[in-house]
């Protein structure tokens, strides 16, 4: 039997989008929605012209920036297949075609399906969704094989999205951080290793492998509609924690136009690494109270006791491993990606805490 044959299908219909369960403990096998070699026909709602540009893959396709990617580049002429690898849900919106592994045998039947002109990597397992072992084998180990089957394939562009944090937060660092400054946050914070071993992993293809065009993404802060990640948490409850005498400068992207920025690197041929932000800054109090949050102070030290204040704080708290991030500005120079891109945010400050403002 074949690994095509082997692939579980999902049905069609209400609730078609959830993960296929299967084997031991409930563990998710890949799953498609609809029978192989037959992806979903948007022609009708979209037009005659719908996938004239080619087939793009986007990972972490459940997210809320893939979904705002798919949907430009859709609009854009590509067909788009939403792979989500990360299997941190039971419940999938549309924007998910496959729910696989990509240290599975199957996941090299996708790119046997699709004629994949391009692939936007923009899933990761984050510190708080996974243990240290797992989210190592998908981030690290599985994207190491989504690049491998990428030249295989002839794959012609790479896009990945990694982070800003892969600086690290320390009092030591330059008022404007820039693509060339070293990623030291795997020395301050051991838990962002896999992040920065993405990172470099994707820096050894873009030089060894140049006919792939990768392009790598460091943006600030994402926040927005459907945005879940620490800050964003932080910002959308009734009160957020601050510590006594620190309020860092911290920087904010809208999903919507983080989405443009994704796009716009992918259908501009420029390689290479890129931090995404805006002009704008604003303090960390300040934001809080632009988002209509009550802030909280807890003492700041000594540090062991700012660590025990947060993870007083339950739900409400922030990841440990960030905390350093609420006390020291990480502000990123985005100015080669604006004039390489001529890329300009269109929201502001003030429009994107107005959504969290509204939840209230």
């Amino acid at each position: 039997m074949s690994d095509n044959e082997n692939q579980e299908k999902k049905p069609s219909g209400a609730g078609g989008h959830k993960a296929a369960e299967a084997g031991r403990g409930g563990r998710k096998t890949p799953a498609r929605r609809g029978p192989v070699g037959a992806p979903r026909d948007r022609s009708a709602k979209l037009g005659m012209g719908y996938g004239h540009r080619g087939k793009i893959m986007v990972t972490g396709a459940a997210g809320a920036l893939a979904q705002h990617v798919i949907a430009d580049l859709t609009e854009r002429g590509y067909e788009v297949v939403g792979v989500e690898f990360r299997g941190v849900q039971d419940d999938y919106p549309d924007t998910v075609d496959y729910v696989i592994d990509f240290n599975q045998r199957p996941f090299e039947d996708v790119f046997r399906e699709h004629d994949f002109v391009g692939i936007a990597h923009l899933g990761r397992i984050r510190f708080t969704q996974s243990t240290r072992g797992r989210r190592y084998s998908a981030n690290v180990v599985g994207t190491s094989r989504l690049l491998r089957l990428a030249r295989k394939y002839g794959v012609e562009k790479v896009l990945a999205l990694s982070t800003f944090h892969v600086y690290g937060a320390d009092a030591r660092n330059p008022s404007l951080i820039d693509e060339e400054y070293p990623m030291r946050a795997a020395n301050l914070m051991p838990e962002t290793v896999d992040a920065v071993e993405l990172e470099n992993l994707f820096n050894i293809h873009l030089y060894k492998h140049p006919e792939l065009n990768i392009v790598v993404l460091r943006p600030c802060n994402i926040a927005g509609p459907g945005i879940k990640n620490e800050i964003s948490r932080m910002l959308a409850q009734p009160v957020a924690p601050c510590l006594v005498g620190f309020s860092p400068l911290m920087q904010f992207i809208h999903v919507a136009d983080m989405s443009a920025a994704v796009v716009a690197a992918f259908e501009q041929n420029h390689p290479g690494v890129y931090n995404v932000a805006p002009d704008d800054y604003v303090t960390y109090q300040d934001a809080l109270q632009m988002a209509g949050c009550r802030r909280l102070f807890l003492p700041s030290i000594p540090p062991v006791l700012a660590r025990r204040a947060v993870r007083a704080l339950g739900r409400l708290a922030p990841s440990e491993y960030l905390i350093d991030f609420f006390k020291y500005s990480v502000i990123i120079d985005g100015s080669l990606f604006s004039r390489t891109y001529d890329f300009t945010p269109q929201y502001s400050l003030s429009e994107l805490f107005a959504h969290y403002r509204a939840l209230k």
